[in-house]
């Protein structure tokens, strides 16, 4: 097959050709955003899945989604070492200033932004990453108490009542949620509460990993009912057939039925996974149909592919330590296993072996779907650390 020609975007937050199986979200979405515009009650949106599963760019197209409905969006990513008002800030000013060009919110665009600069202004001492223009002089009293929980709930109403003038809505898209510090999470949680009391257009529709759901309700007691939580996972027998022949077929090539099915054996469904499949079956196969035996000629590329980047860039960040614990956790299988089970793998006890443990799963790499059970993160990292620790 023509390399130029192949449809498969084996990428981080690469759009692919075909976002398949995930209608279904994309649409609630929709129905929430209609239902806030009508000053009715919704819920935001805490999507949470592995890694791997198309998280980001699911984020992604809902933000073109609801934005092809007239509705203002901002897109943040969090990483690790940025604090929230640091991201929220510069993004919110934008949205904002947009805002305030139209005539019927200029008035309450300019009153949140004087709400902006207090609270950049106040929090600056706390935390240094904020750096924003400030538009408007501040004005005393708003949003410039100091306390971030109070001073964000501020901002956020004025931010509402400025929606509200435009008749529009802001809707906030955060990735990567689980790397938000608590304190700073339940701020964000508590400003939507209020602006939800408000009936004021303010949705959240965030992203993270399974962890995010515990570190919400931990947060604030009572986020579950602020938030839906939808799992994004593998997909579906019929959304992989999807996301394999539709490509190629707008290419004018097919898979012949063995090859779709093996693909589905090797990427358990996962979309990366499967894009990377793919495209190096794509690009070994020499015409087409692309057969089962052009799929097993590019597994052990796909493969090697997959642990140099997708793989290792996650390896390379951990300790010895923590290497040692993944590989234990790794000998016992893909998991979920009881914390108990790996520590006797490494003749340690619980309590000695628990600070990398809470290490791992703040660097996202492991994480607790029940009381003392212990999960990867990332699809099939327990072949890769079999592989990687034999080398």
């Amino acid at each position: 097959m023509d390399p130029i020609d192949n449809p498969y975007t084996p990428g981080a937050g690469t759009q692919p050709h075909e976002l398949a199986g995930r209608d279904e979200l994309r649409n609630n979405l929709k129905i929430t955003i209609a239902r806030v515009m009508r000053a009715k009650p919704v819920k935001s949106m805490l999507m949470v899945g592995l890694r791997g599963v198309g998280k980001t760019v699911l984020l992604e197209q809902m933000r073109q989604d609801v934005e092809a409905m007239g509705v203002h969006t901002i897109y943040i990513e969090a990483p690790e070492n940025r604090s929230l008002p640091s991201l929220l800030s510069p993004q919110l000013r934008l949205g904002l200033l947009r805002l305030s060009r139209l005539e019927k919110s200029k008035e309450a665009a300019i009153r949140a932004l004087k709400a902006l600069a207090g609270f950049a202004k106040s929090l600056k001492v706390t935390f240094g990453d904020i750096e924003v223009g400030f538009d408007q002089e501040p004005e005393a009293g708003l949003a410039d108490n100091g306390d971030l929980e109070a001073d964000l709930t501020a901002l956020m109403v004025e931010v509402g009542h400025t929606a509200k003038a435009g008749e529009t809505a802001i809707v906030m898209f955060i990735d990567e949620l689980q790397y938000v510090r608590s304190e700073q999470f339940a701020a964000l949680i508590t400003a939507l509460h209020r602006c939800a009391q408000l009936k004021l257009p303010v949705v959240l529709v965030g992203a993270g990993l399974p962890q995010l759901r515990g570190l919400a309700g931990n947060s604030k007691s009572y986020a579950e009912r602020l938030f839906n939580y939808p799992e994004v996972g593998a997909l579906g027998e019929e959304a992989v057939k999807e996301a394999i022949i539709n490509p190629a077929k707008d290419e004018g090539v097919e898979f012949d039925d063995e090859a779709v099915d093996e693909i589905i054996h090797k990427t358990q469904g996962y979309p990366y996974f499967i894009q990377e499949w793919g495209s190096h079956t794509w690009d070994l196969a020499e015409k087409s149909p692309i057969t089962k035996g052009d799929v097993v000629n590019s597994t052990d590329l796909t493969i090697a592919k997959l642990d140099e980047s997708f793989f290792r860039v996650r390896f390379d960040r951990l300790t010895p330590k923590e290497k040692t614990y993944l590989n234990e956790m790794a000998k016992l299988g893909a998991g979920p296993h009881r914390s108990g089970d790996i520590a006797d793998s490494m003749k340690k006890k619980v309590s000695d072996v628990a600070p990398v443990r809470n290490s791992l799963i703040k660097k996202g790499m492991i994480w607790a779907p029940n009381h003392g059970d212990t999960a990867f993160t990332v699809p099939l990292f327990d072949e890769f650390m079999l592989r990687i620790m034999e080398e």
